[in-house]
């Protein structure tokens, strides 16, 4: 624990590098690290189910909410496409006095595709087209998103994913 309770967001498409990253925090920081995908695979749910999906990060964000007032470092890895989402758990987690990072990944759709590929872990896989509309529907950080949110602490930086 770092002494300070910390939420860390990691946002970007699927295969832009989240886990990679949030992986690296959670060994370097000491951090939980909340993922629904492994949650939703531990217990049998694919990875399609949205109403599903919707409930364990309701469930997440719960238990999120409790390790950042009992000090921890938390990160969430759910993609947080839309900025409205981002500013509603950056409110809410700096109410319960916790720093805040954004840590946005972003790549060409060939290179999300090919990664999606390798991993193979969605079924149905996840294709080219349904990457290229949601790259339509995300909403990337601007600098004035970037800038509400804190600086990582020196030292306490993990690599991002090589894109």
């Amino acid at each position: 624990m770092s002494g300070q309770a910390r939420l860390i967001l990691i946002c970007g498409l699927p295969g832009s590098g989240k886990t990679t990253l949030a992986k690296g925090l959670e060994s370097t920081l000491g951090a939980v690290r909340l993922n629904a995908d492994e949650w939703m695979e531990a217990i049998g749910i694919n990875l399609w189910d949205e109403r599903a999906r919707a409930r364990i990060e309701a469930l997440q964000w719960r238990v999120a909410k409790q390790l950042l007032q009992l000090g921890n470092v938390v990160v969430i890895e759910w993609g947080t496409w839309a900025r409205s989402e981002r500013d509603e758990l950056r409110i809410a987690a700096r109410a319960l006095g916790a720093a805040v990072e954004l840590h946005y990944l972003a790549a060409d759709v060939n290179v999300l595709a090919e990664r999606l590929n390798h991993r193979r872990q969605e079924d149905p896989p996840i294709t080219r087209d349904q990457l290229s509309q949601w790259l339509l529907l995300f909403e990337s950080p601007t600098p004035e998103e970037l800038a509400l949110y804190d600086e990582p602490p020196a030292g306490n930086r993990a690599a991002p994913a090589p894109i």
